[in-house]
């Protein structure tokens, strides 16, 4: 009677566990399904953001890393830059770790650079450099985010109006020649070189012409020590630039109203030594648009 009763229970207790473990993968079936249908909803959602004009797409759902590829290229060399970031990232996060998702973070870069994105220009290539310091392409990295500095405040004004760039807050061109140095010291032998030291010339004359109209607005209010040193300091660090002059006859200056005369003699001498016979500053060709810009002063 007890033995029967024994396997009675048994048989309750196993049809329980049966009927228990069916429903766990009932319920645990139609989670899947629901997340599937959620994601692939999702998806749908996010790649409508880009669907074709001609309605000739799907809807992504389906595409691998090389549709997803091509379609962000296609879209960044027709110039629709906002479209090219959004597949590129959406491809980043379908694929995070795919052979190519180094290259995918550089494109968004240059995605964002190009859509005048700087912010997001220079965090995607610092996010680049920080998790793949061994790659091939770090120098390019480093390029990127000099030249977004290089061209961050190159606005409507600057291509249609004969602004002084020198006048003008440096901080983004100090930043641009920082970031072309450390190239050319970590990547002597990468193909951006010839590029780099040719901007970086171009800054460098920037830089110096901005310490010298800062000199100059020194002289303006009889701050005539300020302007002695920064004069001072064109010389010393802006060497072969076509500020040394500007910046020697403003020692010269200073120094003569300070009534340090033999600073102001070395000035002079050093002056005439090597600028005298140089030809002077060309003012026959100056367009109408620029004297009237000079007039009113607003690089000032």
């Amino acid at each position: 009677m007890l033995q029967r009763v024994v396997s009675t229970m048994r048989l309750i207790l196993i049809k329980s566990l049966f009927i228990f473990t069916v429903s766990l993968i009932l319920v645990g079936c139609q989670t899947l399904k629901s997340m599937v249908s959620d994601n692939s909803e999702s998806t749908k959602n996010e790649c409508s953001q880009w669907k074709d004009a001609d309605n000739q797409d799907d809807d992504c759902v389906d595409w691998d890393a090389s549709k997803f590829s091509s379609k962000a290229k296609k879209a960044l060399e027709d110039g629709n830059y906002d479209k090219s970031i959004k597949i590129y990232e959406a491809l980043e996060a379908r694929y995070p770790f795919g052979p190519d998702s180094g290259q995918t973070q550089l494109n968004i870069a240059y995605a964002y650079f190009k859509n005048g994105d700087h912010d997001a220009a220079i965090s995607t290539a610092d996010h680049f450099i920080k998790t793949n310091p061994r790659s091939a392409h770090v120098d390019y990295a480093y390029y990127l985010k000099g030249l977004v500095n290089y061209k961050r405040d190159i606005g409507f004004i600057d291509r249609y109006l004969p602004t002084d760039g020198s006048q003008r807050d440096p901080g983004s061109a100090n930043e641009a020649y920082n970031i072309f140095a450390e190239l050319l010291r970590r990547f002597p032998n990468s193909r951006y070189v010839p590029d780099v030291k040719r901007r970086m010339m171009g800054l460098k004359n920037k830089l110096a012409m901005h310490e010298v109209n800062v000199a100059r607005y020194y002289i303006k209010r009889k701050a005539y020590v300020a302007a002695a040193n920064r004069a001072t300091g064109v010389v010393e660090k802006y060497q072969r630039t076509p500020a040394i002059p500007h910046a020697l006859k403003i020692m010269q200056e200073a120094y003569t109203k300070l009534e340090i005369t033999e600073l102001a003699n070395d000035a002079e001498r050093v002056y005439q030594e090597n600028f005298a016979h140089a030809p002077p500053e060309n003012t026959q060709n100056v367009t109408l648009a620029q004297k009237v810009w000079d007039f009113i002063g607003l690089d000032e």
